[in-house]
């Protein structure tokens, strides 16, 4: 095996995590706008590596270019390249944009090697049809990038209030041609008071020919302005006699007070509960809840908690186990400070600071108090 590719693996896992959602790979790049944020982050207690993140933002002319670079402290207390993201996306006409994202590591000799690469390429068709293409490809063992997935989704308007949508996932076999493993079935329904009823149905090969449903979400979204203010989720998965039945339930309520202030609350209910046999039902394991308020003088400040259930012990209810507070602070010539604290309970079960993240930025998004930062690498 090549060596540099060999010694990359160390970083094929966080270069996965840092892009590559398949939902809003592509962009709209019908404006120009230039910006930057520059971040550093360190672990109060010294038990993590300190790491530093620029990212810039280009866009002209029908086309966008955005890169993250993610440096780690060096042995010899200097800053060295740790990981690379480059995403170019090009609007090809008015009705199709294509996208390619490039993601790089580095070896043990601190060279950068490539670890994966996506495309897509979107079009909205006559009709309210949209189509889309993704391939994924990770380089082999002489360095050559070989296709290991392609994704075809096809939407279509069956009537002016329900959307369909098929997703076909196709990935090769022992001698490189590809066929289908998954097929994903989904509908939006939009109704008269608002709310939109959805239903996602997952299937995978069986390997001769036939399909097996692994998993089916449904529920509904409610919203009122043009904001979502409530959602509910089951989740519903094959028990062992092959039959579906809910696995999953989440309960979402958003409210605000005022303009700036939200809070945003998700309950999950679940039958797998640590401690507590399957057959107990839906018990609450989880509650997210995501706070924001912005003062007079512009400072915009977001509070994301989680609680969990504690293993072993459920009848305890829930506890604290992450929060995150972030904080953006305009600032003049366009400019905003961005800290990001994140919190975890100790020993005690008192909650310390374990990751610190702080920076500037211009991004017109964060600058204007709607504090979108880019994910943090830990």
């Amino acid at each position: 095996m090549n060596p540099r590719l060999n010694s990359a693996v160390k970083v094929t896992a966080l270069a996965a995590a840092v892009i590559f959602s398949a939902a809003g790979f592509a962009q709209d790049n019908s404006s120009t706008s230039n910006w930057s944020t520059t971040t550093q982050q360190q672990d109060p207690n010294g038990a993590f590596n300190p790491s530093r993140t620029k990212v810039t933002h280009t866009e002209a002319d029908g086309r966008s270019i955005d890169n993250k670079s993610v440096q780690v402290l060096g042995p010899d207390g200097r800053y060295v390249p740790y990981s690379d993201v480059e995403t170019e996306s090009v609007k090809v006409n008015s009705t199709t944009v294509r996208t390619i994202q490039r993601a790089y590591g580095t070896d043990v000799d601190g060279r950068r090697v490539l670890v994966q690469v996506r495309e897509e390429e979107s079009s909205k068709l006559p009709g309210g049809e949209m189509k889309v293409t993704r391939t994924t490809s990770n380089p082999d063992a002489d360095g050559k990038l070989q296709v290991v997935q392609r994704e075809i989704a096809d939407s279509k308007l069956v009537s002016p209030d329900v959307r369909d949508t098929k997703t076909t996932v196709l990935t090769p076999d022992i001698e490189g041609r590809f066929s289908p493993s998954v097929q994903i079935d989904e509908r939006q329904k939009k109704n008269s008071d608002g709310s939109v009823e959805f239903k996602k149905s997952t299937q995978t090969s069986d390997g001769s020919g036939g399909w097996q449903t692994s998993e089916v979400r449904e529920g509904v979204s409610k919203v009122e302005n043009g904001q979502e203010v409530g959602k509910e989720e089951t989740v519903s998965r094959p028990n062992g006699d092959g039959k579906l039945g809910v696995v999953e339930r989440t309960v979402t309520k958003a409210s605000s007070s005022a303009p700036g202030d939200s809070r945003r609350t998700t309950e999950t209910y679940s039958t797998n509960v640590p401690g507590v046999a399957n057959d107990s039902g839906l018990q609450l394991v989880r509650r997210e809840t995501i706070s924001s308020q912005t003062s007079p003088t512009g400072e915009h400040s977001t509070t994301r908690q989680v609680e969990h259930t504690t293993p072993g012990t459920p009848e305890d209810g829930l506890r604290v186990t992450e929060k995150t507070i972030d904080i953006v602070r305009p600032g003049a010539n366009g400019m905003a400070d961005q800290k990001r604290t994140v919190m975890g309970p100790d020993a005690d079960g008192r909650l310390r600071e374990v990751w610190v993240d702080v920076g500037k930025t211009d991004n017109p998004a964060a600058v204007q108090v709607d504090t979108k930062a880019p994910p943090k690498q830990q």
